[in-house]
This record gives C-alpha cells, structure tokens and sequence, in this order.
C-alpha cells in the first residue's frame, strides 16, 4: 500500500507553511520531493512523523499515522534529517544502535545478538564499517551523513524518510546512496526523499512530488512532469530537456534565471 496524504496543511504562528497538499507515494518506490527553498518540503516530512502539529489525513499501509503511538509508528517509518549535531560522546556504533530502541525492551540494557547482526548490516549498506569504533562527532559531515542513513535503516522501515540526504556528500557517496535506496524500494521499502539536485531526482525517483509556495505543484514521473514550463513556473529558471541516451532518463540543461517578475511561480 502506498503513502497517501491528503489536504494536509500545517502553520506556524498563523502563517501558513502547507496549505491543502495531498499526493501519494507508491509502495516499494522512490518519490522524489522537490521544490525551491521555502516550499515547504522539511515541514511535509515532519508532519508525516507527527514532529509538528498538522491538518489533514496521513496514511501508510492502513494506519492513520498521527494517531499511532510513537513506539509504533518507530517501526514503522524513519526520518533522515537534513543535519543533526551532538554533542554526545557516541560512537558510530553506539549512534547507529540508537534505531533499534522502538524494538528494546524495558529492561534491556544493550543491544542483543539479533539487534547486533541489524547494526552490522546497516554499517555494511552505508560503508560505515570501518569507522563503527570512532567518535561520531569526530567524523565530517559526509561521514556523519551517512551513519545517520544507517541508523534509520537500522530501524528496519518500511516507510523511509529523508530530507536532503545528498547534500553534504560528495558525487561518489551521493550515486552510491541513491542506488542503496534504490536497492531498498527494490526490496519493498517505500522511499520519499527530498532532494535539491534534479537530474538526480529525475535518474533514481520513480515519482515526483513538486512544491510551491507550499502548495501541491504537480506529480507523476519525471518524464511526465519535468518539463521547460514546470521548471519557469516553480523554480524561476529557462531550462532545455534531453534523454540520457544511456539510460532514457530526462536530463535538464540550465539557461538561466528568470528575472522575478516572470516567473509566475504559482501560488
């Protein structure tokens, strides 16, 4: 079953940041959330884990996710944030072990052998293995980047959450990633990831979900909504489009800004 949403809205200080939004993500598959800064896709990601008061109709497998109780809704999604310090004198290890407290019990001290054997797996997806005993805080922010990835998969979703996962990694980790999570939709886990970069969204999402002004822009699949009037409307930019001839994929050629005034990004 998929991810539905539907007229979710969410304000803060009664400025309204979402307003009416509803889309889907299909089961075991990447959606792509995307839209300029400011429209609203970190707020959208913490609504659907109830991290902020929001209106509306959030679903996930039959469960009305707002009003599961939090241990429950833990093992059931997980969220990579954009970028989380601590000051916490945590190793890798000790971080990643972190998503498997919605399954601990109350008496448990430390993770068990089947606990262990997730931890170890998740360090191995992300290519953290080799620095499971160091400091977490020691790490640079690519490196911090993706032991966050591995605690949430550690958490052992099925609905996996990430705001801005690429951004502190380099071109290298950001292809190995995606493909990770490619790999885990395959698997049957759905994905909905924020990104910025959209030749990525359009390589590795199956369907996109665009904001504007934190309202519903479009969706569908890249090939279906991502084209030269989408990109002057909601990001204020002249673009061409062209297929990857290796893959079919549509990639976008960058013109130019728009001056603002003509931009007509929708409200």
């Amino acid at each position: 079953m998929s991810l539905s949403v539907t007229a979710l809205s969410v304000a803060k200080s009664s400025t309204a940041i979402l307003s009416d939004v509803g889309f889907s993500a299909p089961a075991g598959r990447i959606t792509g959330l995307i839209g300029p800064n400011g429209a609203g896709k970190s707020t959208l990601l913490s609504a659907l884990l109830g991290l902020v008061p929001a209106q509306g109709s959030i679903a996930f497998e039959g469960n009305d996710l707002p009003r599961m109780r939090r241990r429950d809704r833990a093992r059931l999604l997980a969220l990579v944030e954009q970028s989380t310090a601590t000051e916490e004198r945590l190793s890798v290890h000790d971080v990643v072990a972190l998503g498997r407290i919605p399954y601990e019990a109350a008496w448990q001290a430390e993770p068990n052998p089947e606990d262990e054997a997730i931890i170890d797996q998740a360090l191995a997806d992300t290519g953290t293995t080799g620095f499971a005993a160091r400091r977490f805080t020691t790490l640079s922010g690519g490196e911090q980047q993706r032991v966050h990835v591995a605690r949430a998969l550690a958490q052992q979703p099925r609905l996996l959450l990430l705001d801005e996962p690429t951004s502190h990694l380099d071109i290298r980790a950001q292809l190995q990633l995606l493909a990770l999570l490619r790999q885990k939709a395959g698997a049957g886990m759905t994905i909905l990831v924020a990104l910025h970069d959209l030749n990525l969204a359009a390589r590795f999402c199956d369907h996109l979900v665009v904001l504007a002004n934190g309202r519903l822009a479009a969706q569908g699949s890249p090939a279906e909504i991502l084209t030269p009037e989408l990109l002057r409307s909601v990001y204020g930019v002249s673009a061409r489009l062209v297929s990857d001839t290796a893959n079919g994929c549509p990639l976008i050629v960058y013109d130019e800004a728009i001056a603002e005034g003509d931009a007509q990004i929708p409200d």
